[in-house]
């Protein structure tokens, strides 16, 4: 599998978020929250700053999902990534 361009192939992961007092959030209060998580599989031919296996956080609402062999991919641009951990 190889990304073209400034595109990233990722899969999300899904967390169970904790406030600081123990209280596990439910999917709807994480439905507000700007950013997802998810694990970059290939970077695209013209990414540099961005490797496999990274973590990173970015937009929701960016990308499309892209099913390949019953595995669900997400495919993103570059400039949506905000933070890379």
């Amino acid at each position: 599998m190889i990304a073209i361009g400034k595109n990233v192939i990722i899969q999300p992961i899904e967390e169970q978020i904790k406030t600081d007092s123990g209280i596990l959030l439910t999917a709807n209060d994480v439905e507000g929250f700007r950013y997802k998580k998810g694990k970059v599989i290939k970077e695209g031919t013209d990414v540099q700053a961005i490797k496999g296996n990274d973590i990173i956080y970015y937009d929701k609402s960016a990308g499309f999902s892209l099913l390949i062999n019953n595995i669900s991919y997400t495919i993103i641009n570059e400039r949506d990534i905000v933070v890379v951990l």
